[in-house]
């Protein structure tokens, strides 16, 4: 589990494909930190550390996760926001985030304005029951809070420090990102889409 507030950065030192999957080795300040088997999430997509050389790590992405998030895009240079897994004892700082991306979303709209940015997300409209105004929406790993919200677009307004302390710095116009919605928005919609009344208890 993890919140959505980055801890830090990492660039992608090599991609190796095999077979249908991908390895990728970072380079990260937190690197040194990291153990074998922890989960790391990386632009929003939990990973598991296989392996871990002085300040570089390795990952590896099977099938559905390259199918279902921007993975598959990255390649040499590519930097990617992390955030190590949540502590039980930690404050939740932004919003409960599994690391499960749901599905990609598009930048197309971004507008700089006097002390803060501003981006237009779109998303598949069958996700729209998930995006409320002024709710929590997790975009490439980092938890923002939802507005100017339409069936298949929201905003997401951005303060100096995010902007200049993870990818959505470097976010352009027509670029994917990984979108994580609400765990409790998901579980009500999966309650309401159920026809409760005809489902037995199972004793």
């Amino acid at each position: 589990m993890f919140t959505g507030i980055i801890e830090t950065s990492a660039t992608i030192l090599s991609v190796n494909a095999h077979g249908a999957g991908k390895t990728f080795w970072l380079s990260s300040s937190i690197a040194p930190e990291l153990k074998v088997d922890q989960s790391l999430a990386h632009n929003g997509v939990c990973l598991t550390v296989e392996e871990v050389t002085g300040d570089r790590f390795g990952v590896t992405a099977i099938e559905e996760t390259l199918r279902k998030t921007t993975i598959g895009t990255w390649k040499t240079g590519t930097k990617v926001n992390l955030e190590r897994c949540l502590r039980v004892n930690s404050r939740l700082d932004g919003h409960f985030v599994q690391g499960h991306v749901d599905t990609t979303g598009t930048c197309i709209k971004r507008e700089t304005l006097d002390g803060s940015w501003e981006f237009t997300i779109s998303f598949p409209r069958p996700f729209a029951p998930l995006v409320i105004e002024k709710g929590s929406v997790c975009v490439d790993g980092i938890s923002l809070t939802a507005f100017g919200v339409t069936e298949n677009s929201f905003k997401v307004a951005i303060i100096p420090y995010t902007f200049n302390n993870t990818s959505i710095g470097s976010l352009q116009v027509e670029q994917q990102v990984n979108l994580e919605f609400d765990l409790i928005g998901k579980y009500i919609q999966r309650k309401l889409t159920l026809d409760l009344s005809s489902t037995q208890p199972v004793l």
